[in-house]
């Protein structure tokens, strides 16, 4: 994506609007007609028929006794990413960022500019890998809101909506499609802002309880994603219900913190309370090396993944994201490491969220822990070698190259020293191209070509028919 260089222009502000009740809360869009739709995709579309179908695969939930058709729900998170090249990026000081954030929200910029954000970028990266998703959030009824209902139809995503709750003597600002700045300087470093950067609220506080419509995306889903930036719109009681409704309908439950678990860790009683049940309830937990060593005081990256696995009640896998080093995947008897592979970074916009996607994709498919972080590393390597994220993720084909070329970016002494010293009683597994085992008895070499042979057979033929429809 080409960047707009910023300047601040003529004072233009978008005339905002209350949600419009003829819109319809759930929407459910076709496939492509060169397309035919799969049994889950004609099963989903006919959801509100007695919310029965036949599914994929799916599981049932034997409490429910409801057949689980959609892959994935994202809740909450749902956002329109303004992508702008600035001079320099905000200021630090609470005031003069407000006062930085005014002048962004002054003007509107080509709509070449905007681009899907948020829990989207997941959404989208899990559909391109041919997962049924579902997105679960509030959008408001006007031009950022429209647009981005049109990038998710597009991308064959339904749409759950949670506007029930509408409070008609609120500001009805408070009803809009939430934006986020994303800020990028001379030097390719990013800079975030957005109006819920200064609100001592979530954004839509006005929403207190889960719809019917809501329910039921989470009672029809395999799983439901939730990350730390939903509590910057949604309030914890509600985020927690939502939790508390997965948990229930036997859906499981991923969760990622990201930088706001240490804003949690220290927020309000009801966000502590929310981030520990979320850690503790959770199916997969997702965090960065400095995002767990944050939440357990722990540095060794390892070792911090395994007490938080100690630490769940229901938590079966720990992933634990390196960046250009890799990723590992801690559970309650191996350890798995893979390297990252070696790419020409264009832009890390959207990596963390293309990767989970595939970490879902892996979980949902019973594949191994270390072929799943290999094919999460690849997706989030191919969204890096694009410009922004959005409808700029990985595609398929993209992935499907960095696996057939297996660059990968060893380092022994790496994860030699992360492994070494360390009281592991599980089995360590480290994706590489060499084959022999290293000298210590708990460290197990997968060659990467066996890893891949087993890979590409999942996708070859939907690359192939993407392409054709291209």
């Amino acid at each position: 994506m080409a960047l707009k260089t910023l300047n601040f222009p003529i004072h233009w502000r978008s005339k905002p609007s209350l949600p419009n009740a003829d819109r319809p809360i759930l929407r459910i869009p076709p496939r492509r007609s060169a397309r035919p739709a799969s049994p889950v995709v004609a099963a989903a579309a006919n959801w509100n028929n007695g919310f029965r179908g036949i599914g994929d695969g799916g599981a049932a939930s034997a409490e429910k006794g409801v057949q689980k058709n959609v892959d994935l729900v994202t809740l909450g998170n749902l956002c329109v990413d303004i992508v702008l090249g600035v001079p320099s990026l905000p200021p630090a000081s609470k005031e003069d960022r407000r006062a930085y954030m005014e002048r962004l929200a002054a003007s509107r910029p080509h709509k070449n500019f905007w681009e899907a954000g948020g829990n989207c970028n997941l959404a989208i990266a899990a559909a391109r890998l041919g997962l049924l998703c579902f997105t679960i959030g509030h959008v408001g009824d006007e031009i950022y809101g429209n647009f981005l209902l049109d990038v998710l139809h597009d991308e064959n995503i339904s749409f759950v909506g949670m506007s029930e709750n509408v409070d008609s003597t609120a500001n009805i600002a408070a009803y809009e499609t939430l934006l986020c700045w994303v800020l990028v300087d001379p030097f390719q470093k990013h800079g975030f802002c957005s109006h819920a950067d200064f609100s001592e609220e979530p954004a839509f506080s006005w929403m207190t309880k889960l719809t019917e419509e809501v329910k039921m995306a989470i009672q029809q889903a395999k799983i439901l994603f939730c990350n730390g930036y939903a509590f910057d719109e949604l309030l914890p009681d509600l985020i927690v219900s939502a939790l508390d409704y997965a948990i229930g309908a036997g859906t499981t439950v991923f969760f990622d913190p990201g930088p706001r678990g240490r804003t949690l860790a220290h927020g309000t009683p009801d966000e502590q309370k929310a981030l520990e049940l979320f850690l503790k309830q959770s199916d997969v937990l997702l965090l960065t090396s400095d995002e767990a060593e944050s939440l357990t005081g722990i540095k060794n990256p390892i070792q911090a993944g395994e007490a938080l696995i100690r630490r769940g009640e229901r938590t079966k896998w720990v992933i634990i994201k390196m960046g250009s080093k890799g990723s590992i995947l801690i559970n309650r008897s191996t350890v798995s490491c893979a390297p990252a592979f070696k790419v020409n970074v264009v832009d890390s916009v959207g990596c963390g969220d293309s990767f989970t996607a595939a970490i879902a994709f892996g979980f949902l498919h019973g594949m191994p822990t270390i072929n799943t972080l290999a094919l999460a590393n690849a997706v989030g390597a191919a969204t890096a070698t694009g410009c922004g994220a959005g409808r700029n993720v990985a595609r398929l084909c993209k992935v499907l190259e960095l696996l057939k070329q297996s660059n990968l970016n060893e380092d022994d002494k790496f994860w030699s020293k992360l492994i070494e010293g360390n009281s592991l009683t599980s089995e360590v597994l480290l994706l590489s191209k060499v084959t022999i085992n290293g000298c210590n008895d708990r460290l197990v070499r997968i060659p990467i070509s066996n890893v891949v042979f087993e890979l590409l057979p999942k996708f070859d033929t939907a690359c192939e028919s993407s392409v054709t429809q291209s």
